[in-house]
């Protein structure tokens, strides 16, 4: 069962390569404007970078994993 369906259209005739290619990209029209979007803000400077936060939660996790497991000996 095809997805998409197509009417089976009867073209008068087939067209060219130049003829796709304007009806394709085409002469700019009205419908179109160009606008300059003005550069973006600067971003804060963080204290932190991601790969400094990700390793300070990996340490964190490690100091808890290991805590766990001596109060589990500790019983």
């Amino acid at each position: 069962m095809p997805l998409f369906r197509r009417k089976n259209e009867a073209r008068l005739h087939q067209i060219g390569e130049a003829e796709a290619y304007g009806r394709s990209y085409g002469d700019q029209s009205g419908d179109v404007r160009i606008v300059k979007v003005e550069p973006r803000r600067p971003r804060h400077q963080l204290k932190v970078t991601g790969e400094a936060l990700r390793n300070a939660f990996l340490d964190r996790l490690n100091r808890r994993d290991s805590s766990e497991r001596s109060d589990r000996d500790e019983e």
